[in-house]
């Protein structure tokens, strides 16, 4: 049963979109409508190209909208997010690194994307639906609602026939519009942010951001058409001629020399350019809201200059926020050109899809973000774990509520979540230094917490199966926890006195604190008792030189259980070791 919002005010961008987009959707109508239920319903809008891997930047294109829908949702309205699947764009580079691809594929450079195989080993039927069910798949995780349009569908069976024979008697329209921006000169370059690495800029290709085509020319003049060859089914054709009464259209393929007269009242075999086909959706569907990333928005392109062709379709541009690019740290470069690049499936392999949610939800459009596959991860649950705690007691503000509300939730309900949230880190350590075992991994968790132990691995789940992923994939091996079979005699041998004292106080403790928060308290608390201060004495009742012998402290304890200077975090690595391990490897 859908959530209706209470009127609890809110400062997060999505409220202040909604209200936007609801006010302009009854604008539209004619006037406010008597209730939410029978208000019109309310357009937004997406399109995606499957022209390779649909990549973490691409998804902003998705949430975006969909937050904003799915706001207006809970009060109450009736919401249409669609998605255009541009698989009906034409094929343009291999991409590097793609499994099961190869250079043989530069052959269908020119077709539609559903027209190119699909890589070796698909089980898809070509190129388009390859990618396209892994973001399906993915946005199904991410509670995401939405109505998918192929646009070959589209364009094959004749949905937009009118749409175009419409843009063809108004070309001469279309290229006086289009021909402002031909002719006029550079504008001054602006200060922009700046990107947050080279990726960003080719962040545009696969969502119709490349295919900033005009139209043709030839003597025949302008078309903002663009037909299919009948023979090598490529792009790379020329409009020769075109007659208005008759729709009798003739074309040449540059490359293959076919030449063919169709009646394009008759022909689906071809498309309107991008700067064309964009605003005549936004006039076919009724589109209020729709986003679009900065190469989309800068002068003279598809969106300033799509809000002036669309009126030629009898329509109006949508609210269109610009949206800036999402940089990623601790995996290659992102683009959909490349093989490798980070996907949804991919964040959602190491992350909950609660987090991912919050990560586009709590910054607004315009604000560039990261998201981790290195070690930022863990702090990045950190942050979320503390939200969560917030907004259980009451103290998180407003905005904070908001963000975290569109995470876990839905119009529709709640995201499935994990029972016992263990902060990630704990959970990943367990996960690196157990290597799989879940016996092993299970009896730790176990003792995190004594007064209320976890029975089962399921408890943690799917968190901790996130955690061990992220370590299985993006932990180097080099950086991985192996705990030593033997005690390092040479170094036990050469401790001196005070670094024997600090080992005997923690084994002396040991027993007494053996659960998560009491081997914190021990180990933090060791070099403050031998210092001569309170093992609960506060940073700020303690010297500077505490924190050196602390940091000395750890170092031993790391090269005694792991041989070397850092690792997990101690607590977690010495219920990980076992304390019977623990007592045999400092030397008792």
């Amino acid at each position: 049963m859908p959530i209706v919002a209470q009127s609890t005010e809110t400062t997060d961008w999505v409220s202040r979109f909604a209200d936007e987009v609801i006010e302009e959707s009854e604008r539209r109508a004619g006037g406010k409508a008597a209730s939410p239920a029978t208000a019109p319903v309310v357009v937004v809008a997406s399109g995606l190209s499957p022209s390779g891997p649909i990549h973490l930047g691409n998804l902003r294109e998705v949430m975006t909208p969909h937050l904003v829908a799915d706001e207006i949702r809970r009060r109450g309205h009736q919401v249409r997010h669609l998605i255009s699947w541009d698989d009906y764009d034409r094929y343009r580079k291999v991409p590097a690194g793609v499994p099961g691809v190869d250079d043989s594929w530069a052959e269908h450079i020119g077709k539609p994307l559903t027209s190119v195989p699909a890589p070796k080993g698909s089980a898809h039927p070509n190129w388009a639906e390859h990618f396209k069910s892994a973001m399906i798949e993915s946005l199904a995780e991410l509670g995401v609602e939405f109505d998918g349009i192929s646009q070959t569908r589209q364009y094959t069976t004749g949905v937009y026939r009118e749409q175009i024979l419409h843009a063809m008697r108004h070309r001469g329209d279309i290229d006086a519009i289009l021909d402002q921006y031909r002719t006029k000169k550079a504008p001054p370059k602006q200060q922009k942010q700046k990107p947050l690495d080279e990726a960003e800029l080719e962040a545009a290709e696969g969502s119709g951001a490349a295919a900033e085509d005009d139209g043709s020319f030839g003597a025949a003049g302008y078309f903002p058409y663009k037909p299919y060859c009948g023979n090598c089914e490529k792009d790379l054709t020329t409009v020769t001629a075109y007659d208005d009464d008759s729709t009798e259209l003739t074309y040449v393929c540059d490359p293959c020399g076919f030449s063919e007269t169709v009646r394009l009242n008759e022909f689906n075999r071809g498309k309107l350019v991008w700067k064309v086909d964009w605003p005549m959706r936004w006039a076919y569907e009724g589109v209020v809201f729709e986003p679009s990333g900065v190469d989309h928005s800068s002068p003279g392109s598809s969106f300033q200059v799509g809000g002036q062709i669309v009126g030629i379709f009898g329509g109006k541009q949508p609210i269109g926020p610009m949206y800036a690019f999402v940089g990623i740290s601790g995996m290659a470069k992102m683009s959909s050109s490349k093989g490798g690049v980070p996907t949804p499936a991919d964040a959602l392999q190491i992350m909950e899809p609660q987090l991912l949610r919050w990560l586009y939800a709590r910054r607004r459009p315009n604000q560039s973000f990261k998201i981790a596959f290195d070690q930022e991860i863990q702090r990045l649950y950190d942050e979320w774990d503390k939200l969560d705690a917030k907004v259980a007691d009451g103290s998180a503000l407003p905005a904070d509520v908001a963000a975290h509300s569109r995470a876990v939730r839905t119009a529709g309900g709640e995201l499935p979540r994990t029972p016992r949230p263990l902060p990630y880190r704990t959970l990943a350590s367990v996960a690196d230094i157990t290597a799989g075992h879940q016996d092993q991994a299970l009896r730790i968790l176990s003792e995190l917490d004594p007064g209320n132990p976890i029975g089962s691995l399921d408890e943690a789940r799917p968190r901790y199966d996130r955690a061990e992923a992220w370590i299985n994939t993006h932990v180097p091996a080099d950086q991985r926890t192996i705990v030593r079979d033997e005690p390092d005699a040479e170094l036990l041998k050469s401790l001196d006195e005070a670094s024997q004292n600090s080992l005997r106080l923690l084994l002396d403790g040991l027993a007494d604190h053996w659960s998560l928060d009491g081997l914190t308290h021990l180990v933090y608390g060791v070099p403050k008792v031998q210092a001569g201060f309170p093992a609960d004495a506060t940073p700020k009742e303690l010297p500077p030189e505490i924190k050196t012998a602390q940091r000395t402290f750890f170092a031993l304890l790391y090269h005694l259980l792991v041989g070397r200077d850092t690792g997990p975090r101690l607590p977690t690595l010495l219920l990980a070791v076992g304390q019977e391990r623990v007592r045999a490897l400092l030397g008792e």
